[in-house]
């Protein structure tokens, strides 16, 4: 089974579900910027990269739909930092 970061824009957050558990990325979206507000990962799979690939697939997204980032969740800026290929992407 393939994971695959998904959009939900009724509830305003990326989704990437493993093993039955649901990991998420929270944003508002202002007019052309997504802005992440939060970050949630199951305590079952923390330390596992889910928040990584949760945040580079949101980011293709983002990418795809010409759009531009404001992190202000902790975990998206520190993926941003580490991440400097990304940082066309912050508005």
């Amino acid at each position: 089974m393939t994971e695959t970061v998904t959009n939900d824009p009724h509830k305003h957050r990326y989704e990437l579900e493993v093993g039955g558990e649901l990991a998420i990325a929270a944003y508002e979206k202002r007019g052309d910027t997504v802005v992440f507000i939060h970050t949630e990962v199951p305590r079952a799979l923390e330390g596992k990269g889910v928040g990584s690939r949760l945040i580079a697939g949101a980011l293709d997204d983002v990418r795809r739909e010409g759009l531009h980032v404001v992190a202000q969740c902790s975990f998206v800026a520190a993926y941003l930092r580490h991440h400097p290929e990304q940082q066309d992407l912050v508005a």
